[in-house]
């Protein structure tokens, strides 16, 4: 079985008193997700994180490590994926998508998120995202 490995996060900006989350539109599959990529060589997660964030959206980040969420499951067959997610504050908020992935971006409000969400792994860590920063009020 042939195994692979992509990081990203849920990157996400207060805006007005609400918290929004950056939501990308893939190209090949018209899924809304969040940013991800394959680790490339030695990275660690977070530098696969941070670069992803960067090549596919144009955002700078700061990566929380405390938060990391995993999500498998099976692209095809004979293939097992694991995706690891960190939150991620953005530093700046005008994203430039990567044309031959990224269909569409979207600053979406973290509770509207869920409707948007194509698979329910990525609802379930919008919630557990939301609960991290509304409980540590994440500043970073």
């Amino acid at each position: 079985m042939l195994h692979e490995k992509s990081c990203g996060a849920i990157v996400y900006r207060r805006f007005h008193g609400n918290i929004e989350i950056l939501l990308i539109k893939h190209v090949n599959s018209g899924h809304w997700s969040f940013p991800k990529g394959h680790v490339e060589g030695d990275e660690t997660e977070l530098e696969t994180a941070r670069r992803e964030i960067k090549e596919e959206t144009g955002l700078d980040v700061i990566l929380d490590q405390t938060f990391r969420e995993t999500v498998s499951y099976s692209p095809k067959r004979d293939t097992q994926k694991v995706v690891v997610y960190f939150l991620a504050l953005a530093r700046n908020y005008d994203y430039v998508p990567q044309e031959e992935e990224i269909a569409e971006i979207r600053w979406v409000d973290i509770i509207r998120a869920t409707h948007m969400l194509t698979y329910e792994n990525d609802k379930t860590i919008v919630n557990k995202a939301r609960a991290a920063i509304k409980q540590n009020n994440h500043i970073m």
